[in-house]
């Protein structure tokens, strides 16, 4: 699959709109071993997300972290090739982060696995993932190519203190990190 193409708008010193960048996404991170590729396109931190007539540096080029920054957000296309399935018929690790993830599949299709269901998504599809474990795996015949916005959440107190692992069991790095 080719590399997704970034479009980025900012601002002349006058506050004129224009394009300060055009072309393919400047970060994208392959784990050949899970069958997955992160193409990250942008991340912001704190909210209200900071507007710059310019970004003093490009905020893709950190971690391949999964949760956004605090008070941030994250959107990434993940690719899922298909032949990349764990014993356990997994794609990806089981992981929990305090996020609200909006996952919206592009092409192929790819199942999300929770702790007591499946559910095969397509092409058009939206998922809404609010912190609960999760994993993927692709089980069909072609790439899948999906969109994740993550925005970075806090956990009720009260849903905290059922969690098996508490707190303590959420993501806070990469995949396989």
């Amino acid at each position: 699959m080719s590399t997704p193409r970034r479009v980025v708008t900012g601002h002349t010193p006058g506050g004129v709109s224009v394009v300060v960048s055009d072309g393919p996404v400047p970060v994208s991170r392959e784990l050949p071993a899970d069958g997955v590729t992160f193409h990250e396109i942008w991340n912001t931190s704190g909210a209200p997300a900071r507007i710059l007539a310019t970004e003093p540096a490009e905020p893709t080029e950190h971690t391949l972290a999964v949760p956004p920054p605090p008070h941030g957000t994250k959107i990434r296309i993940n690719e899922f090739r298909p032949g990349h399935l764990d014993s356990r018929g997994l794609q990806s690790p089981v992981h929990r982060t305090a996020s609200i993830d909006y996952g919206i599949v592009l092409e192929g299709e790819i199942t999300l696995i929770l702790d007591d269901s499946e559910v095969t998504l397509r092409a058009g599809d939206v998922v809404v993932q609010r912190g609960t474990d999760h994993a993927w795996a692709n089980r069909g015949e072609v790439t899948a190519r999906v969109v994740f916005v993550l925005v970075d959440g806090e956990f009720d107190p009260a849903l905290a203190a059922t969690l098996p692992d508490g707190l303590d069991g959420l993501m806070h790095g990469g995949p396989r990190d």
